[in-house]
């Protein structure tokens, strides 16, 4: 129960923390116009900017804001003073030079050094609402510019409100993946109260066999085992509720994609909590009347063996419609290139339901194909009485062991899932590669060459900057004039880490130096000097450490000749979109150890279970004189032999379902080989196992005694 409002809080609380963010999507509509055309190519003019009004405000999102290894929300403004145009979290837009920052941020920003950080962003104002902020590590500033400052960037765009609408490019596969991560958690608890209950009826067993002795019917005997299940239900379903209000404080800790909740977000009302208990408590007490009415207790007790029906291969159509399901979702995206949203997400979240639930339904014909073969092989008395029970019974006998199954294969998708890197990463120090060291800022219009060096030999006085080299080209980098190459001083060349640098004194170098991952060659350059070149890019080489990288960030951010943000090729790991997912991997190894752990615990209690269920048989085996031993290596036979059977299946549909998540998410991603942490998760499961097995042999001593035989 305590687990459930939980996953049911978490769900809110990811929603609700998109509803606050959603603001921040906010695109805009264009802020020129565009030119008008006609049949005379001479008389279409070049595109105009639209005239700010009351009910409008410039905005810029910064595309690339960082400090350290964090990625910080930024937007900046420019609007009239009698604007009406209200930021969330905020109001009127800040006066040019000033900022509101995230309380996150702000505590940030005081703890470093000015030239670090502080310098980008210019005078406190205030701090922005947490109602407007994702969460309490949110980092979002909002600063003030003029409007000539955000036209000249010409990434500008004209707001007069700000979206409502909480999902935007990754956000729903994101959705996507958290619900089947609920699933995977949820599943095996599930299990659990199956088994629990199961385990009730055999040790209540005798006492309903005494009811049906003097008189009641097989109807009144479920009527009261629904009632007894009920009653404890409700008492532990009320402690959950209790225990998830008190646990809410220490979940909201756990960070999502590098983002903590509000522990208001956890919240799910009284009302749903009310409901949820109705339905565990309903759902409890439906189960135990099924399976008492089911075990046909008789006035002698079980008066004759349950046969179950013989597992077929049509077990198997489950997992298979899973598997297709999930598969079709994948190949529309990737190989169709066919959107539908509506049926995209619908068609991977079934299909992973029907797997989990295909993997428990296959199980029972595994593992009586594998007994059968057990059954020819055995040489011993516990291999053939193990083999025989569970030809007779191989759902029971699965069953025992499905939680464990199941947790398996829902660490193998965890593991998997969080084990993705993307195709594409950073470039290496090489030479002829932008330095993963150093930052470049291109140069925007209107600067001198005197302008721009001076700029450039005050950030090479700063610590930790050890070069500075300007760039120059026929045009600004982003006019339609600008160049192929770049030109610079053969003298600042290795400054930028190349090495066979031409015999002159001006060489070139294709502008894709500035992205690319393929080593570039200095050429000399045709012209003789830089006379008539106008600067169009600034580099700045560091030595590594990251206060030397944020200093230099810093210093081309706020020189006021820069067109864009300050950018390094480490830049490329923070952007990366595989980050969405590799921030799950927290929820992911905690999803680990909650499966493991119910798993584990859902075993002790199914053989338990089973042992009770079969002491009849079990104490006349020891009346004939069978070991104590024998009977204990029955029952571990019993275990293992159905967990050997579908663990390899668990495994491989695990790291099959992370890979066709992962896929569907981006198919630049690729599944890698997993953590330690996985195999020390899967050494777990398999001690869990044993333990559990281990655990109930008292039980086998103490209800097979020759006392236990007595009615016999």
């Amino acid at each position: 129960m305590c687990l459930l409002l939980l996953l049911w809080g978490g769900a809110n609380g990811l929603s609700a923390r998109d509803d606050r963010g959603a603001w921040l999507r906010e695109t805009g509509r264009p802020s020129v116009a565009a030119p008008l055309t006609t049949d005379d190519p001479s008389a279409s003019g070049p595109a105009t900017p639209v005239p700010l009004t009351a009910d409008t405000a410039l905005m810029e999102a910064n595309p690339v804001e960082v400090f350290r290894d964090q990625l910080i929300n930024r937007r900046d403004f420019a609007s009239l003073g009698s604007t009406t145009v209200k930021i969330p979290g905020i109001g009127s837009p800040p006066a040019p030079g000033q900022y509101y920052a995230s309380p996150a941020l702000q505590r940030l920003i005081e703890s470093t050094p000015r030239d670090e950080l502080g310098d980008r962003f210019g005078q406190f104002a205030g701090t922005i609402d947490d109602a407007a902020l994702p969460g309490p590590d949110s980092l979002i500033v909002v600063t003030g510019a003029t409007e000539a400052e955000l036209r000249q960037s010409g990434r500008a765009s004209l707001v007069s409100d700000f979206t409502t609408n909480p999902y935007g490019g990754s956000a729903a596969a994101y959705s996507t993946v958290l619900s089947i991560g609920a699933i995977a958690v949820f599943f095996p608890v599930l299990l659990l109260i199956s088994i629990v209950t199961g385990l009730g009826a055999a040790q209540r067993r005798e006492r309903f066999a005494t009811l049906r002795l003097i008189g009641a019917s097989p109807q009144v005997v479920s009527r009261i085992a629904a009632v007894e299940t009920a009653v404890p239900s409700l008492v532990g379903a009320v402690m959950g509720v209790v225990l998830a209000v008190a646990l809410r404080p220490a979940a909201a800790q756990i960070p999502v994609n590098g983002i903590r909740m509000f522990a208001a977000d956890l919240t799910i009302g009284w009302a749903a909590a009310a409901a949820v208990i109705a339905v565990v408590v309903a759902a409890s007490a439906l189960v135990a009347a099924h399976r008492t009415a089911r075990a046909g207790i008789g006035p002698l007790g079980v008066t004759r063996a349950m046969h179950e029906r013989t597992p077929t291969m049509w077990r198997s159509v489950p997992l298979l419609a899973g598997l297709a399901s999930m598969i079709t979702a994948v190949l529309m995206i990737r190989v169709m290139e066919v959107r539908l949203p509506w049926l995209e997400f619908p068609l991977l979240i079934l299909g992973f339901l029907l797997i989990i639930v295909g993997i428990v339904v296959i199980g029972p014909w595994l593992t009586r194909l594998v007994s059968g073969v057990g059954l020819r092989q055995a040489r011993s008395a516990a291999g053939v009485i193990a083999a025989s029970r569970i030809q007779r019974a191989p759902v029971a006998t699965f069953r025992s062991v499905s939680g464990l199954v199941i947790a398996v294969f829902v660490v193998s998708v965890f593991a998997g899932g969080s084990s993705i890197i993307e195709s594409t990463e950073a470039p290496p120090a090489r030479p002829g590669l932008l330095q993963p060291t150093s930052l470049y800022a291109t140069v925007g219009t209107g600067h001198t060459p005197g302008q721009v060096a001076e700029a450039a030999r005050q950030a090479k006085e700063l610590p930790g900057i050890r070069s500075a080299t300007v760039g120059y080209g026929p045009a600004v980098l982003s006019g339609p004039d600008s160049g192929p190459e770049i030109y610079l001083r053969a003298a600042d060349a290795p400054g930028l880490g190349f090495e066979d640098i031409p015999a002159a004194q001006i060489v070139a170098v294709d502008t894709s130096f500035l992205w690319t991952a393929q080593p570039l060659a200095l050429n000399p350059a045709p012209a003789a000097n830089l006379g008539r070149m106008v600067p169009i890019v600034m580099v700045l080489g560091t030595d590594g450490t990251p206060e030397a990288m944020d200093r230099a960030r810093t210093a081309l951010n706020r020189s006021g000749i820069t067109a864009i943000p300050a950018t390094s090729p480490l830049d490329l790991r923070l952007q990366s979109s595989t980050r969405l997912i590799q921030g799950l991997a927290v929820l992911a190894y905690l999803g680990m150890f909650v499966a493991i752990a119910i798993a584990g615990l859902s075993l002790a209690v199914a053989t338990a279970s089973a042992v009770l269920d079969r002491k009849r048989v079990l104490g006349l085996m020891r009346l004939m004189g069978m070991p104590v031993s024998v009977l204990r290596r029955i029952i571990t036979r019993e275990a293992a032999v159905p967990l050997l059977t579908v663990l390899l299946l668990s495994v491989g549909l695990g790291f099959l379902v992370a890979w066709l998540m992962v896929t569907f998410i981006d198919d630049t991603y690729r599944v890698t080989w997993p953590a330690p942490g996985y195999f020390m998760a899967l050494g777990l499961s398999l001690l869990l196992a044993l333990g559990a097995v281990t655990a109930t042999f008292s039980l086998v001593r103490g209800n097979t005694a020759m006392t236990a035989t007595r009615f016999e």
